[in-house]
């Protein structure tokens, strides 16, 4: 369903309502040009079945959720210059827009306060969700993200130059291709995917919606994200901090920073993760957050 969220268009799934208005909520913001889809069916099941009424929405520029193609691409490669040289990035939108949008999403369905589940730029707009938004957020999850600090490492060469070429062609099978090689490099040795059911799942994101200017105007909107890392301090609610020993995008010492900046935040380091929410990863994932989020909804109903 589409509503009305920070004045934008944004699509939004609802799962796991049953009717009931006290069932607590769980938000999931996915990452960089990611869809609302790309949660599993089974992670998102596994919430509801744990009790939680559970929300996904596409971030603006992305899926079925309103873009901003008038606002152009600019050069990717000029701003990413910039940014390596700690210049101003500029960007169509920022990363804190992004978080005012899930707010509006939550004011748009009536919710009060939900426990926020990130993952990758997801984790960023969570962090500023809860940083600025303090009285909507239960929890915070934040998932193979990072506090966008600089000296931090960035992704492998041979990652960043995949993410950046262009499929061969313009037809779906050459940007299916393209797209499962990138998956394949990022996934991580423990969790390869199986090769099937990624050919289905990028298929399925491909038909629903495609695009790549958003995925550029997101990619913008990162590097422009300065000085997050000092409101991580801010951020009072309970914490989860998951990150994998071999996410070659966002690496490890990225996830074992934001833990840090946070007060009281927990860190779990998954063996062999990479930068895949593969359904067999999400498992190991819901053994800890569940957990988690469970603990964290007693705690303040008691």
């Amino acid at each position: 369903m589409k509503v009305r969220a920070n004045g934008i268009g944004i699509e939004v799934e609802d799962s796991g309502d049953g009717g009931d208005p006290d069932r607590p909520v769980v938000l999931l913001i996915m990452g960089l040009g990611m869809q609302l889809i790309a949660w599993p069916d089974s992670f998102v099941q596994s919430l509801v079945d744990a009790g939680f009424r559970v929300l996904r929405h596409d971030n603006r520029d992305a899926g079925l959720s309103q873009h901003f193609d008038a606002a152009g691409t600019g050069n990717l490669l000029w701003q990413g210059l910039r940014f390596q040289l700690r210049l101003p990035v500029r960007s169509a939108y920022a990363i804190q827009d992004m978080a005012d949008d899930a707010i509006g999403v939550l004011d748009a369905l009536g919710v009060q306060r939900a426990h926020v589940i990130g993952a990758s730029m997801g984790g960023m707009i969570a962090q500023r969700m809860a940083a600025t938004a303090p009285q909507r957020v239960a929890s915070l999850v934040s998932l193979m993200s990072s506090s966008g600090a600089r000296g931090l490492p960035g992704p492998r060469r041979d990652v960043m130059a995949l993410s950046l070429r262009r499929p061969l062609a313009r037809d779906e099978a050459a940007r299916v291709h393209h797209s499962m090689q990138l998956v394949r490099l990022i996934a991580g040795p423990a969790y390869p995917p199986d090769e099937t059911a990624l050919r289905e799942r990028l298929v399925r994101a491909l038909r629903r919606a495609y695009r790549p200017h958003g995925l550029v105007r997101q990619m913008t909107a990162v590097a422009a994200d300065s000085g997050r890392e000092r409101l991580l301090a801010r951020i009072a609610c309970p914490t989860l901090v998951i990150h994998g020993d071999a996410d070659p995008l966002v690496p490890f010492a990225c996830g074992q920073d934001t833990a840090r900046r946070i007060p009281g935040a927990q860190f779990v380091a998954i063996p062999g993760m990479g930068h895949d929410l593969s359904p067999r990863l999400a498992e190991v994932l819901l053994a800890h957050m569940v957990p988690f989020l469970q603990a964290s909804q007693e705690t303040q109903s008691a």
